[in-house]
């Protein structure tokens, strides 16, 4: 198969896209793919630690670039699933160290050789993440259901489609069924009418998600909790499968905050 690179980022920090890329790379390598989860967070680097692989990186990506190493060095494989590799950021280095050229290039030079790169970009809007989105064809856009969140997604979307990103995809994340019901929570259909993309996947609040983080074991390892099963759902969808949106009928609710719509100015275009 043609290779797809996909960048996971959020407009906000904090709402959990290193988790979504840790996760969706190691069911997408359950299923049999060859997958690299490349951490762009250069100077605040996660997705290791999330993976559970911070022990065994050597080499990382500004080592690849400046041609201290080359790529295969710096791959790390996980030894829990196989065709699973990180590819870690540069902990002691700013974001300026790589270039949007340079990401893209790296990015290409991954093509043929893996089925699928899922890029962690770091959170906002400036230098880091339109690096991290310079080589990808398609975004995942992580939201929770907060208006900052989703003010801050609005964004990005905008962004990413000025960038001639082909594909976005919205994941709403931490989503609290009984918060939404009793209208403390935006609805997810109310962040869908913001956004006004494609939704691929919601992720209930689940604890597992803390303890999973803690103890870098990623959840798309076992099937044992609403999370893990959401991101085993989302996986398949980015595989093309048609798995109805879990549990829509307690999402699709209204929350108490539909009216702050009005607050992001939807028109034709993104502002």
């Amino acid at each position: 198969m043609e290779t797809r690179v996909i960048v996971v980022t959020s407009g906000k920090g904090g709402v959990g896209k290193t988790t979504v890329t840790a996760n969706l790379s190691a069911r997408l390598a359950m299923e049999g793919f060859k997958v690299v989860a490349m951490d762009a967070d250069i100077g605040l680097r996660n997705l290791d630690v999330v993976m559970g692989l911070e022990n065994r990186i050597v080499y990382n990506m500004v080592d690849v670039i400046e041609g201290t190493c080359k790529l295969p060095q710096a791959l790390v494989r996980d030894k829990r699933v196989e065709n699973l590799f990180l590819l870690p950021a540069a902990q002691t280095r700013t974001k300026d160290a790589v270039t949007s050229d340079e990401m893209k290039g790296l990015c290409d030079s991954l093509r043929g050789e893996y089925d699928f790169v899922l890029v962690d970009s770091p959170a906002g809007i400036e230098s880091g993440f339109r690096n991290a989105s310079a080589g990808a064809d398609e975004a995942l856009v992580v939201a929770t259901p907060e208006v900052s969140s989703v003010r801050d997604a609005d964004r990005i979307i905008g962004l990413l489609e000025s960038f001639g990103k082909r594909s976005i995809n919205l994941i709403v994340n931490r989503v609290r069924p009984d918060m939404v019901r009793k209208g403390k929570m935006l609805g997810v259909s109310d962040v869908r009418e913001i956004l006004a993309v494609d939704m691929i996947g919601i992720i209930p609040e689940d604890e597992t998600v803390v303890v999973s983080t803690n103890r870098g074991e990623p959840l798309a390892l076992s099937n044992t909790s609403p999370a893990s099963r959401a991101f085993e759902k989302i996986a398949g969808r980015i595989l093309g499968r048609d798995i109805p949106l879990q549990d829509l009928d307690d999402l699709e609710e209204k929350g108490l905050f539909a009216n702050f719509i009005k607050l992001f100015g939807r028109r034709e275009g993104r502002g």
